[in-house]
């Protein structure tokens, strides 16, 4: 656990009782602070008294004695309003911080030289983030890795110089984490998420550059119009390393794809070279143009964070001998082994000609997007749940290789009307009923590469309390049916 020393001797309201807050409260108070935690929920509260916190009911405290306000990161901060404890925060002129600026500040005060990787986009960002810890750990180094991804930043390993932090970051931690000074940060996409919010779109994409902008590298596809315009800002910084998968980006990149080959372009003096790096065919887990992307992203991360260790800016040591990160051999073998994330692009089970992919992760079109553009074959494709704006109709181009949509949730009315007259669809309400159905029709195929996907371009909360349970849902529901066979990996 990292203790939160900062606030030593000093009183620190915490809301918000998930496994960050939990987290948050118990690192303040091993740091030496006093903590008075409050959530609206009455089991959370009982559960945190049980624990031993003082439970201090915040809507009627003295705010003045609060030197901070460590809030959620699922609570409003801004949009469609901010929560009440933040106006009450406010109007006593009191801080209000997420779990991440508290890594943040003891990292900055025990090893403000500690290597630093922060990841944000709106899709891939949990897949780099995983990518970028794994070769971390094949090339040797002691690698922490959390945020919004796996455990709560603040129950990780201590600040040392002899570490690594690869922490994934959403907009609502960026948001909440005002020093953030990452020593690499990296920025994948924008489109259009989490407007309920931010707002505007223009808001949201303003939050995730100000992580690159803060870091001393900062790592940027160039593939979208809004990452596309946070590069250019950074254009003349001599911190920027620009990815593209090939798009006809305008500035020179740093690392690029020419197809599933990423390369690495070095200039020196009046010279250029391009050296591959690797071979993405055969990699399992890095199917599909959008992990190209993510694959890029992560050897770009590596190549910055190699740079500022030449120039002395960060310590990359392994028992406290320098030790090199960027050595292409070894990163291409430790690509090869990568595993992939649960639920995102995971092969489930499999019949004879029948492939059963949970991407439950996917919880917008446009990371839906990317899966259907990963399969050539027929797409037996299960949508629905809770919308977001924009629903599906940007991916109208995929429709002419999904034999048939298994539509449930609250979106099935919505994604009816956009599919109606360009594919066939039916209305399953429920997840096991689309299955069931799904699995059955997809049997009647003879194709070469026949996929039962499960790729709800929606959020889980209208019948399932997050991503997680719903994939484990799909999961064994598959592994009931007759004939399929269980075939864990991510494909």
């Amino acid at each position: 656990m990292i203790r939160a020393m900062t606030f030593a001797g000093k009183t620190v309201a915490v809301f918000g009782l998930g496994g960050s807050g939990v987290a948050a409260a118990q690192s303040l108070v091993a740091g030496g602070a006093d903590v008075a935690v409050w959530d609206d929920g009455v089991a959370a509260r009982e559960a945190a008294a049980a624990s031993g916190f003082k439970v201090v009911d915040l809507s009627s405290a003295d705010w003045t004695t609060f030197a901070a306000l460590i809030l959620a990161p699922g609570v409003p901060l801004t949009h469609p309003e901010p929560h009440w404890t933040v106006v009450k925060a406010r109007e006593a002129g009191v801080e209000v911080i997420g779990d991440v600026e508290l890594f943040c500040r003891a990292r900055a005060m025990v090893a403000p030289k500690s290597a630093f990787i922060a990841i944000t986009g709106t899709n891939g960002k949990s897949t780099t983030t995983a990518l970028i810890a794994h070769l971390l750990r094949e090339l040797g180094f002691d690698t922490q890795m959390g945020g919004n991804i796996g455990k709560a930043i603040l129950t990780l390993e201590p600040p040392a110089q002899d570490r690594v932090y690869v922490v994934e970051m959403s907009s609502y931690q960026i948001d909440l984490t005002p020093s953030v000074h990452p020593s690499v940060g990296v920025l994948l996409n924008v489109t259009p998420d989490h407007l309920d919010r931010h707002g505007t779109i223009e808001h949201y994409a303003s939050v995730k550059e100000r992580l690159v902008s803060a870091a001393d590298a900062a790592v940027v596809a160039i593939d979208d119009k809004w990452t596309g315009q946070v590069a250019a800002r950074l254009e003349d910084s001599g911190r920027l390393y620009p990815i593209t998968v090939g798009r006809g980006a305008v500035l020179v990149p740093r690392l690029y794809a020419i197809g599933s080959s990423l390369f690495v372009h070095e200039k020196s003096g009046s010279y250029a070279t391009s050296e591959e790096v690797v071979q993405l065919d055969g990699i399992p887990s890095l199917r599909g143009a959008h992990n190209v992307q993510n694959a890029l992203a992560a050897l770009g991360a590596l190549r910055a964070l190699q740079e500022l260790a030449d120039r002395g800016e960060v310590e990359l040591t392994v028992n406290g001998v320098p030790h090199r990160i960027w050595d292409i051999e070894r990163i291409a073998q430790a690509l090869k082994s990568f595993p992939g994330l649960a639920h995102r692009m995971e092969q489930v089970g499999q019949t004879d000609q029948v492939l059963f992919i949970n991407d439950s992760k996917a919880t917008n079109a446009d990371s839906t997007d990317k899966a259907l553009a990963s399969f050539q074959g027929d797409i037996y494709w299960i949508a629905g749940g809770r919308a977001k704006s924009g629903g599906i109709t940007s991916l109208a181009p995929h429709f002419g290789r999904i034999r048939r949509a298994y539509l449930i949730g609250e979106a099935e009315d919505a994604f009816a009307q956009t599919l109606e007259g360009q594919v066939d669809y039916v209305r399953c309400g429920s997840l096991e009923a689309a299955v069931t159905a799904a699995a059955h029709d997809a049997g009647l195929e003879r194709g070469c590469e026949t996929v039962v996907l499960f790729s709800p371009a929606c959020a889980s909360f209208d019948q399932f309390r997050n991503f997680e349970e719903r994939g484990d849902a799909f999961r064994r529901i598959v592994e009931m049916l007759p004939g399929v066979s269980k075939s864990r990996g991510t494909v």
